[in-house]
């Protein structure tokens, strides 16, 4: 079976524009960094609001824990991902 002119120029397209595609993807805006490393820390619950805990991290972004039945000034270990406001009590 013999591919007609328009067929061939379809598929030079399509295998350009992917391999266009997978170098930007990779140089401009690489996969990992979607993928956010999470940080351990021991902190000091600043705020419990009706069961919504604050504290404050290193990265100086302040953290929300839902369900949270600690006390001001208990520490605790928490889990958050780097940039992010949010965080899960790991350990008491």
């Amino acid at each position: 079976m013999e591919m007609n002119d328009s067929k061939k120029y379809g598929l030079m397209f399509l295998f350009t524009f992917l391999g266009a595609a997978l170098i930007i993807g990779t140089v401009v805006f690489p996969f990992w960094n979607l993928i956010r490393a999470d940080v351990y820390e021991e902190v000091e619950i600043m705020l419990n609001e009706r069961g919504m805990c604050y504290v404050d991290t290193s990265d100086n972004i302040p953290k929300t824990i839902d369900n949270c039945e600690y006390q001001i000034g208990d520490t605790v270990t928490v889990k958050f991902g780097e940039g992010l406001a949010y965080a899960t009590i790991v350990s008491p």
